[in-house]
Parts: structure tokens; C-alpha cells; sequence
């Protein structure tokens, strides 16, 4: 069984629905069990900034599915919530980000584990340290607590609510 760190966010109409549900159709798949969900963070929108703020977070996840079968099943889930593909940077009802998968390193044109900008993303290492302080980037060979204590972000990040509750059984 391997860990899988998944960043998840939205900013469209009601973020908690499409968090929620995301989520619950993740953990409801064969295969994928939870370990542990961040709080949720209200946070100020990256690259293009002219749109609501996102409601992010971090789950960590075990599972029995391959990086490569793993990835097909988070855009699975994001099109069963409801996902619009728009340009890049623009508002999403939901993003499913695979962050990291136990210590691989890969790099093609479909699939770049870990997740290429995460060490350089406050809404990204803030919940992942809350949950998994410990875990090594599995190219810069540090820790997500050291990761962030390095991090020159100044984009707003705010706790906001406990973790959803999330019923896998769906």
C-alpha cells in the first residue's frame, strides 16, 4: 500500500459541497482509504487573481492503485463533481492535486509527482503540515515543516473550518 498526499481546493458557488463531495467519491473508490484530512483554509486566488478566494486543503490517503491508475481516478472525481475545464489559473468548482506519492519521483508529459509548485505554495504546505509535517519532498530530500518555514508566500491563507466529515461508505 502506498501514502498519497492529495491537494484539494475550490472557489466556486458552494466550496464545501464540491469539497465534500469530492472527497467522499475519493474515499469511496476501491482501493483508497483515509489517513487524515487537513482543516480547510480560505485562500487567496494564484496566477490569476480576479476571482473569488479558494477553499483549500490537504487529504493523505492510502491506497492499492498505482500513480498512474491513481491519477486517472482524481480527474474521474473531479468531472463526477462537476468540473468546467477554463484556462489555467481560473475558477474551478473543484482541483484534485496529486502532491506526492509515497517517495516517487516522475516526470512526464501526463503525470510530474511530486507536485512540481507545491513547495512554493502556502495554501498547499500549510494544511500538509498540519497533517504530515514530517514527509520528505522526495526531490528536495526536506521535510514539509521545513519546506514551509523557508516559504516566501505572501498570499493570505486562513483557517477556517475543522476538517469536513466525510462518509466513504457512498
Amino acid at each position: 500500500m502506498a501514502h498519497a498526499y492529495i491537494g484539494f481546493g475550490s472557489n466556486i458557488d458552494d466550496r464545501l459541497t464540491y469539497i465534500t463531495q469530492a472527497l467522499q467519491l475519493l474515499l469511496a473508490a476501491d482501493d483508497v482509504s483515509l489517513i487524515k484530512i487537513s482543516s480547510l483554509y480560505e485562500t487567496e486566488p494564484v496566477g490569476y487573481e480576479e476571482q473569488g478566494w479558494f477553499l483549500n486543503g490537504v487529504v493523505a490517503i492510502e491506497t492499492g492503485l498505482s500513480v498512474h491508475r491513481l491519477l486517472p481516478l482524481l480527474k474521474e472525481v473531479e468531472g463526477k463533481v462537476g468540473r468546467q475545464h477554463r484556462a489555467r489559473w481560473r475558477p474551478r468548482e473543484v482541483d484534485l492535486d496529486l502532491l506526492i506519492y509515497d517517495q516517487c519521483s516522475i516526470n512526464t508529459p501526463n503525470l510530474t509527482v511530486p507536485h512540481p509548485e507545491m513547495h512554493q505554495r502556502s495554501f498547499v504546505l500549510i494544511p500538509f503540515a498540519e497533517i504530515a509535517p514530517d514527509v520528505l519532498h522526495p526531490i528536495l530530500g526536506r521535510n514539509i515543516r521545513t519546506l514551509l518555514s523557508n516559504l516566501n508566500d505572501e498570499k493570505t491563507v486562513k483557517l477556517m473550518e475543522p476538517p469536513p466529515k466525510i462518509d466513504a461508505r457512498i
